[in-house]
Parts: structure tokens; C-alpha cells; sequence
């Protein structure tokens, strides 16, 4: 099964590359390059990728030899083909085989699923933690192990985007969240007042954000750059116009950053901390 993703893994790579290539950023809208999935940014992202390829590849195989065993089985034991059918009604050597080649193929499928999900569930060591609160209709994060400031992220209405400063539709926050690169992130995610889902694809995380409910999921962000997600719960009437955007820098910017958070959004135990902590 291994080989067979590594297999698929190179078939597709290029297509992925050619995908992102059109933008720097992922989770934006490219016209006509929505097929794929985004650009993978942590590793458990890259294995969710390379198990979907695989399995791509699997149930295309499986699809064309079905196809093809129907159309020579319809030809060859046509009315036209075969004046004097068969009398058989069981054969215990094909119902055999049919029974226990999908139960080996289930088995090669469920083995790496199973690995991949214990993977994602058991939290490493983490470096830091980032607590996340869905509102109707925004965002609260607070850093805890960096003084304790929290801060609202909202998404930018149409009149004030300003493509200049990279910012898009829909998806440019006024606040947004930021993390150091090659760092176990520890998520911990819950809800105010309805279910949210905190949902970043390039990274692989999506997590319900439940009202009196504590959560908690994790990523390693491997590359620099801007990545965009969204609520992905339906909440309410702007359930679409609560997007995620991550900004993922070197350690150095990161430590500028949180200096600069601590004078803008002060170290105070903000009631959305408060909140949060007791959810805990």
C-alpha cells in the first residue's frame, strides 16, 4: 500500500504544484483551479493527501476492472453470443474470491487510516498553545503562553479590502492569528454561544467549536506564508463571512509580533479569556 502512495504521490505532485502555483497564498478562490486539494503545509496534511491519492488511484483501478468485467460478461453471455446458457447457479471458487479480495482490500485501507488517525488525535509535545473561541460571527484567540493577550478577528467588509496590502474578499481578517514556523501548535477550541468548526485545511485541522466543550487538536506548520480556512459549522445567517487567516512566520517575526500584540491588545484578562478558561 506504501508503494502505491508513493506512486500516486508522484502522479499528482505536479498536479498540486501547478494548482498553487497561480498564488502565493492558499484557501484564496483561483478561477478554475478548484479541483484539488490545497497546497499540503504541515505533515499530517501531506500524509491526509498522499492516502486521498492513493486511494484515488485504487478505486479508479477497481472502477475499470468492474467496467470492463461487465461489458465481457453482457458481450460474451449475450442471448446472441450464447444460444445455450448455462445452467450454473453457484460457484463457490468465485463467490470465495469476491468475498475475500474486497475484504483484503478494506484491510489495506483501513491499516494506514487507522495510523493516520491515532496520529492526528495523539497530541506531541507542543511548543505553544493557541486558544480559539467561535462567536457569532468571529473569531477570539488568546496566547496564553505569551503573556495571556487575546484579541477579536473579524473578516474585512468588500468597501475596506485593499488588494494592495494582499488582503481578499472574504477571506483577510482584521486580526490575524499568527504562529511560528516548525512549531507543534496545541489548538484548543471551543464555543460561545452556537457550534463553530475552527477548520484550516493546509494544515489538516478541523475542530467543532462546542459551547461548554474544550477541544483540542495540533499542527506543525512547515513552510512561511499566508493560509486561509473558514468556519466550517453551519452557525447562523454569516456563517460564510467568518474566515481564518493564519500567518505562519520564522521564530525571530513571531517574537516581534507578540511584543507588539502584548502594547496593542494589552495582557489583561479579557472576559473572552475569562470565558474561555472556564470552559476548561
Amino acid at each position: 500500500m506504501n508503494a502505491l502512495y508513493k506512486l500516486s504521490a508522484s502522479i499528482f505532485s505536479s498536479l498540486f504544484v501547478a494548482a498553487s502555483a497561480f498564488a502565493e497564498t492558499a484557501g484564496q478562490h483561483i478561477d478554475g483551479k478548484q479541483m484539488y486539494f490545497q497546497t499540503p503545509a504541515s505533515p499530517i496534511m501531506e500524509k491526509l493527501s498522499n492516502l486521498h491519492d492513493g486511494l484515488l488511484v485504487l478505486i479508479t483501478l477497481i472502477v475499470v476492472f468492474v467496467f470492463v468485467l461487465l461489458a465481457y460478461v453482457c458481450i460474451k453471455f449475450s442471448a446472441k453470443n450464447n444460444k445455450n446458457p448455462s445452467k450454473t447457479t453457484h460457484n463457490t471458487t468465485i463467490e470465495v474470491v469476491w468475498t475475500v479480495i474486497p475484504i483484503l482490500i478494506l484491510v489495506a485501507i483501513a491499516i494506514p487510516s487507522w495510523r493516520l488517525h491515532y496520529e492526528m488525535d495523539v497530541l506531541p509535545q507542543a511548543d505553544m498553545t493557541l486558544k480559539v473561541q467561535g462567536h457569532q460571527w468571529f473569531w477570539t484567540y488568546i496566547y496564553p503562553d505569551n503573556g495571556g493577550f487575546s484579541f477579536e478577528s473579524r473578516m474585512i467588509p468588500d468597501k475596506e479590502i485593499d488588494p494592495s496590502k494582499g488582503q481578499f474578499r472574504l477571506l483577510s481578517n482584521d486580526n490575524p492569528v499568527v504562529v511560528p514556523v516548525n512549531k507543534v501548535i496545541r489548538v484548543q477550541v471551543t464555543g460561545y454561544d452556537v457550534i463553530h468548526s475552527w477548520a484550516m485545511p493546509a494544515m489538516g485541522v478541523k475542530t467543532d467549536a462546542i459551547p461548554g466543550r474544550l477541544n483540542e487538536t495540533w499542527f506543525k506548520a512547515t513552510r512561511e506564508g499566508v493560509y486561509y480556512g473558514q468556519c466550517s459549522e453551519l452557525c447562523g445567517v454569516d456563517h460564510g463571512f467568518m474566515p481564518i487567516e493564519l500567518h505562519v512566520v520564522s521564530q525571530e517575526k513571531f517574537d516581534a509580533w507578540v511584543a507588539e500584540s502584548k502594547q496593542k491588545f494589552g495582557e489583561l484578562n479579557s472576559p473572552a479569556t475569562v470565558r474561555i478558561a472556564q470552559a476548561q
